[in-house]
């Protein structure tokens, strides 16, 4: 099994949702975070006269735990929704999972996704 870990724009989050409920990967867990990546944040403008930098640009992270067969066709999902060919589309974190439980009926493992 593996964890993915998928970072992308506030406006994306629906499409990307979508498109994984639609291929039938339907439990995830999603909040907002803040971070930057390469471009360093971005600079806006007040007005047309005053500058400020954010330097944290909030974005949502998507966790969710698949087969490992399975791990190539989120990824492809989760990149199709986000692109935007634009700084600032995301990430996606591949991590092994060792095991998994549902505490409700105790399945373990496979069984438990």
């Amino acid at each position: 099994m593996k964890k993915i870990e998928a970072v992308v724009r506030l406006e994306k989050f629906d499409a990307v949702k979508g498109a994984l409920e639609a291929e039938g990967f339907t439990g995830l867990t999603a909040y907002r975070v803040r971070g930057r990546g390469r471009q360093g944040g971005v600079r806006l403008q007040w007005r047309g006269v005053r500058e400020f930098r954010v330097d944290l640009i909030p974005k949502v992270k998507m966790e969710l735990v698949v087969d490992d067969g399975d791990v190539e066709r989120v990824i492809n999902i989760i990149s199709r929704a986000a692109y935007t060919g634009e700084v600032g589309d995301g990430k996606i974190f591949v991590i092994p999972v060792e095991d998994a439980y549902r505490i409700r009926t105790g399945e373990r493992g496979r069984d438990a996704l």
